[in-house]
């Protein structure tokens, strides 16, 4: 008996080893449960901190469809559409080929604008020296120095005309312009061929009254026999593999339609194309690699087809271009004979112009009162006498000095922004 009772004992003692686990485990349990009951009781503070957390990473906005970063990227680009309450910035890139940098000089000093942005770009073919007298001129202007709003690309590209490689320069150039300064409001493509009509005081002052949002892109649904001569070929870029411009290859095969998209030829929609948080501009892009005449219609079936911008397109890249009848493959070159149609008809670029044609200096004189460096506006306020540059001394840039050619632009404008015209947009 008292062996029985003494080895009941020793289990009993053996078995003391596991009351403290045993009790730290009941512990642990109780302090969950009262944890729960606390949080429960608790529960608006415990979620509004989560929320914080979650509205810095992916949170979810009330409109939007799920817990995705894509969702960010737009909220951040509608924002950018609100109308603003300053005068708009433009953003300009200025490109040329070889010979053409005093052209590119000329084109910037006629449409130059302390508000603006500029970016000038010299094509691959341009030899180096070319492109290091271009950066020289920018970097000697007293003004351009001064104000820190004209840049020339550091990196040439080779450029093919009608080939996917002038998609990629102007994308480079737009990446660039968000990069270095992102507060400007329309981005505006030029050649060395291009002039403006109209003074940047006239365009600015037309463009304070318009809504930001606003895209003029000329566009028309390809159909017809361009389906076959434009869309069904499937040609090769050699800028995209050679170091020496060359026109571009065709090859033999043919393409099918594409059914993800219409195809159309024609601040925020340039972000749009750039970060393209639905994949649509990147999918695009590699459709139009391999199309001839690209650029021709690359943004405006970006634009035609993304339900956020397809209303805020306007069918009118706001230039003045002659063609041939039947139309050839360039436009024709603009004259003396040529400036009345140019003048009538209100747009405030135009295109294209042979170098140093006297037609130019005509616009200069008539149309942009510019006898100096500059196309005069009222941020130039230098009153020294002795036919000294007004634009040497710089005054207040978001006052403006609009003229004639503010009135012909704004009647463009209207007819524009007419229902008849916008309810043809993107058909």
């Amino acid at each position: 008996m008292r062996k029985n009772v003494s080895s009941h004992s020793g289990r009993l003692f053996s078995d003391r080893k596991w009351v403290i686990p045993l009790f730290a485990s009941l512990f642990v349990f109780v302090s969950l449960v009262l944890t729960a009951i606390v949080g429960a009781l608790s529960s608006s503070e415990g979620i509004e901190q989560s929320s914080t957390f979650d509205i810095i990473s992916f949170a979810r906005s009330e409109d939007s469809g799920g817990y995705f970063v894509e969702s960010d990227f737009e909220r951040q680009v509608n924002a950018n559409v609100v109308q603003k309450m300053e005068p708009p910035r433009l953003a300009y890139l200025i490109s040329g080929t070889k010979g053409d940098s005093q052209r590119m000089m000329r084109t910037l000093q006629a449409v130059y604008h302390p508000r603006n942005q500029y970016i000038l770009h010299l094509d691959l073919e341009a030899p180096p020296r070319e492109r290091l007298e271009l950066a020289n001129a920018v970097k000697g202007d007293p003004t351009f120095r001064e104000v820190e709003n004209v840049r020339v690309m550091s990196q040439s590209n080779l450029v093919t005309y009608k080939g996917s490689t002038m998609i990629a320069c102007t994308l480079q150039a737009i990446a660039i312009l968000l990069k270095e300064s992102s507060d400007w409001d329309w981005f505006i493509n030029l050649s060395a061929s291009d002039y403006p009509l109209v003074t940047q005081d006239d365009l600015l002052h037309v463009f304070s009254n318009l809504s930001r949002d606003l895209n003029f892109i000329e566009h028309t649904h390809i159909a017809g026999w361009k389906l076959s001569h434009r869309v069904r070929p499937i040609v090769i870029d050699p800028g995209l593999y050679l170091s020496k411009k060359s026109d571009i290859a065709w090859t033999t095969q043919k393409r099918t339609l594409p059914t993800l998209f219409k195809l159309f030829t024609g601040r925020s929609f340039m972000e749009y194309c750039i970060w393209g948080w639905d994949n649509l501009p990147r999918t695009i892009l590699m459709y139009y690699a391999n199309f001839i005449s690209s650029p021709e219609g690359y943004f405006h079936t970006v634009i035609c087809n993304t339900e956020e911008f397809r209303h805020t397109a306007i069918s009118h890249d706001l230039h003045y271009i002659a063609w041939d009848t039947p139309p050839k493959q360039h436009p024709m070159k603009l004259t003396m004979k040529d400036f009345d149609k140019m003048v009538k008809s209100n747009a405030p670029f135009a295109r294209k112009f042979a170098k140093d044609d006297p037609v130019l200096d005509k616009i200069d004189k008539e149309l942009l009162g510019r006898t100096h460096r500059f196309s005069p506006g009222a941020w130039c306020v230098d009153t020294s006498e002795g036919g000294e540059d007004p634009c040497l001394l710089r005054g207040n840039d978001t006052v403006f000095r609009p003229g004639p050619g503010a009135e012909r632009l704004s009647v463009l404008i209207q007819t524009l922004l007419s229902q008849d015209f916008r309810s043809k947009q993107c058909l």
